[in-house]
């Protein structure tokens, strides 16, 4: 049964991690590896342009289903903090509802793409997208930067992520 894990490494180190991972750990324990990203505009020079960025810093995300054998593989792998989820000698992957989350979010491969909403009053509602029906996760909303700002279960607390949002009408 294939788990997911997820390795805390330096933020601003996830893409070096992710391809050593890829290229030192052999394929028949890693299945995939990946960062989660998410759709999001920003204004570069000017003009508003689609961009992808992390959806959680700082973490790198496994696929495997021999745990103690890709606790080994990462031996090869150089500043990695941690192995998230170990404890003592036993090592938990991510719970079912947090990989159903993930995957929960894109058509597209561990991607979150944008969001269209509008807001009717102090309320929002996401009219498509992978926020459309996930409108109470939102916390915040950053209608100048097109963010949404949400609170989800991962890691085994809970925390926020920054997904885009266009937000196109205000309605009272």
């Amino acid at each position: 049964m294939e788990n997911w894990y997820v390795i805390q490494v330096r933020s601003g180190q996830e893409e070096r991690i992710l391809r050593k991972c890829r290229l030192l750990i052999d394929h028949a324990v890693l299945h995939d590896c990946f960062l989660p990203k998410c759709e999001r505009m920003k204004k570069v020079r000017g003009h508003w342009e689609k961009v992808e960025e992390l959806l959680f810093r700082g973490y790198v995300f496994l696929i495997s289903d021999d745990v103690q054998a890709l606790y080994h593989e990462l031996y090869k792998i150089d500043d990695l903090t941690k192995l998230l989820g170990k404890h003592g000698e036993d090592i938990y992957p991510l719970y079912e509802k947090e990989v159903a989350f993930l995957k929960s979010f894109g058509r597209m491969e561990h991607l979150v793409e944008m969001s269209v909403g509008y807001m009717e009053g102090e309320r929002i509602v996401v009219m498509e997208g992978p926020l459309m029906g996930k409108e109470g996760m939102i916390c915040k909303v950053d209608r100048h930067k097109r963010i949404a700002v949400i609170e989800v279960e991962m890691f085994g607390k809970t925390t926020t992520a920054k997904v885009g949002l266009e937000i196109v009408a205000k309605r009272t």
